[in-house]
């Protein structure tokens, strides 16, 4: 009988409780939510994406290709640390990987020369115009290519970017 007659008085006293703390959640309605912040539209024009750096040709001054972006490194803070560049090899096999700082890179809007010669190869033999020398101004959200103030023999002189050595 004890039993019955606490498990009742149990029962009860939950009931009252969850009722007064229902009641006092609809006494104090949340303020709403300021909604402003949230439905701004970040401001993100002439930004790139990363994943889009990714195999960026890289040229030297005399308009050699040197090599293009593999990777790129960022610090806690999420600034970028270095861009690992691969130099030579065939297809990756043998590529000499070196870590550089961005600003080693200055990165071009405009077609590399060879781009602009296959354009023009292009409107000779069809006797067509094809996509103007210049980029529309459209994002694409990537540059066309980075040039570099070096040459690949310089490059392959840098000692090899490993993730291993730094784990």
């Amino acid at each position: 009988m004890k039993i019955k007659l606490l498990a009742a008085s149990s029962i009860a006293a939950l009931a009252l409780v969850s009722s007064a703390v229902a009641q006092d959640k609809s006494t104090t309605a949340p303020a709403p939510a300021q909604t402003t912040a949230a439905s701004e539209k970040m401001d993100l024009k002439d930004t790139w994406r990363s994943s889009k750096l990714i195999g960026l040709d890289i040229y030297n001054r005399a308009d050699e290709k040197i090599g293009d972006i593999n990777e790129i490194l960022l610090d806690h803070t999420g600034k970028v640390k270095a861009v690992v560049i691969g130099v030579g090899g065939f297809l990756g096999m043998g590529e000499h990987d070196v870590a550089v700082s961005m600003d080693k890179l200055k990165f071009m809007e405009e077609p590399h020369k060879s781009a602009k010669a296959d354009r023009a190869d292009s409107k000779a033999t069809t006797g067509s115009s094809t996509a103007p020398a210049r980029r529309e101004t459209t994002n694409d959200w990537k540059p066309d290519h980075a040039v570099m103030d070096a040459t690949k023999d310089q490059l392959k002189a840098m000692p090899q970017f490993k993730y291993s050595s730094y784990n």
